[in-house]
């Protein structure tokens, strides 16, 4: 049987605050040495499928590198699919920006179409777990049918941030709501779908000329299919999974890694999530350290006398004589300096943690919690950044010019106060 894969990449992930403020989200880093985006593609080899679309929009440059000919996944292929990068284009017929999932699939149906797969599987690139697609698919042609929808029970407090599927005693879907304010169940769409192509085909083309649609599978296309009595069955996952779309949930997702045993086994050698690594020098540890469930990754220099606890640091971190992390996620070549602390906080990529600063707090703030440093800036020495603010990035010491006693309070924007003083 033919399958293909589109992954659809192209999402702002305006939740994930400084993280995304240069990126996709599907690009953010994660675990140490991948970006979100390598579970789906892994899922996609590790399960036998090896034609893929990845369709990008926002700032789609570092997944562009990133994936590249997709030689790390063995999608550097041409006769037997490979991968392939699609964006929005002006080309004979007009086209914008995409309009929702479901728009940016029909305005690449041409390449959907292309080698006639009998079934397509339509993925988020922007979340977390490991799936064999191929069971999935197996699922779907033992049912008969059109569609299938990915499941997993969510907390009931938490389903009305997805939309609630139910099913009857055969999981045929008998409704779907997307996103209710009051949730009837807590059956969670996961945002991953199998169609027969001809039956995506004629549903994309009925939507695109309805003018009331968003051109939204979770909104429009699924509960449509589901009202027209065509056959929708629901998936049920019982693994991992979760979508990494708040600075929460990210850090969330991150100490998941550390619990014992981890909630996702990246070490499984059965199921390799495969990315694109950098050569790195390996770790070197001073002295007296004191590393607690952590996960290092190469290239990273840790000082003499370091404590780090219940973190994870990505590649080329250096960690100052002295300094103390713990339940923090450092990204690439960020710098902290000797006795820095960082509690509780995400710091991005070659941003620096001055001499003695101190990031975040270990004590319970309420509804504050994760501190977050954005990408390329710097925290003046002996600076103390309150738990729950969020410091843009690329902020100078200049950035911190008005806060008193070298504290900025809990729950502040810098990046803020910066473009007022500006």
């Amino acid at each position: 049987m033919k399958i293909k894969a589109v992954i659809l990449a192209g999402g702002k992930g305006t939740r994930l605050g400084v993280l995304t403020i240069k990126r996709a989200k599907p690009a953010v880093p994660f675990g140490g040495k991948y970006r979100i985006i390598d579970f789906a593609l892994s899922n996609c080899v590790n399960s036998n499928v090896f034609d893929v679309l990845v369709l990008t929009q926002y700032r789609p440059h570092s997944l562009n590198d990133h994936i590249g000919k997709g030689r790390p996944w063995d999608l550097d292929r041409s006769f037997t699919g490979g991968v392939r990068m699609l964006q929005p284009f002006q080309g004979s017929f007009d086209t914008d920006w995409y309009a929702g999932t479901a728009d940016a699939v029909a305005q690449n149906l041409n390449f959907v179409r292309q080698g006639r797969p009998e079934f397509v599987l339509i993925l988020s690139g922007d979340h977390i777990y490991e799936m064999d697609y191929d069971m999935l698919v197996q699922y779907h042609r033992d049912k008969g049918a059109d569609a299938t929808v990915c499941t997993i029970r969510v907390p009931l407090d938490e389903a009305s941030r997805f939309g609630i599927v139910d099913t009857d005693k055969d999981l045929r879907v008998v409704d779907f709501v997307e996103k209710p304010a009051a949730p009837p169940g807590n059956l969670a769409n996961m945002g991953v779908y199998v169609f027969d192509y001809s039956v995506l085909e004629r549903v994309l083309l009925e939507d695109h000329l309805d003018p009331a649609s968003e051109h939204d599978f979770g909104k429009n296309i699924l509960p449509k299919m589901v009202a027209d009595h065509m056959n929708i069955f629901a998936y049920p996952y019982g693994g991992y999974w979760i979508d990494v779309g708040t600075i929460d949930a990210y850090w969330e997702a991150h100490m998941d890694l550390l619990s014992s045993p981890p909630s996702l086994n990246l070490n499984d050698r059965t199921w390799v999530i495969h990315t694109r690594s950098e050569e790195r020098p390996p770790v070197r540890i001073g002295a007296d350290t004191n590393i607690i469930d952590s996960m290092i990754t190469d290239g990273s220099v840790i000082g003499a006398g370091a404590v780090i606890e219940r973190s994870i640091l990505s590649p080329g971190v250096f960690v100052g004589p002295g300094a103390v992390i713990r339940e923090s996620v450092i990204l690439n070549d960020a710098y902290i300096e000797a006795g820095a602390r960082i509690d509780r906080a995400l710091v991005d990529k070659i941003a620096v943690i001055g001499k003695n600063a101190r990031v975040g707090s270990w004590q319970d703030m309420g509804d504050l919690k994760i501190t977050s440093v954005g990408k390329n800036s710097r925290i003046p020495p002996e600076f103390t950044i309150g738990a729950g603010s969020i410091v843009g990035a690329d902020c100078t010491h200049d950035s911190f010019v008005g806060f008193s006693d070298m504290t900025v309070p809990p729950g502040s924007d810098v990046e803020f106060a910066n473009r007022v003083r500006r």
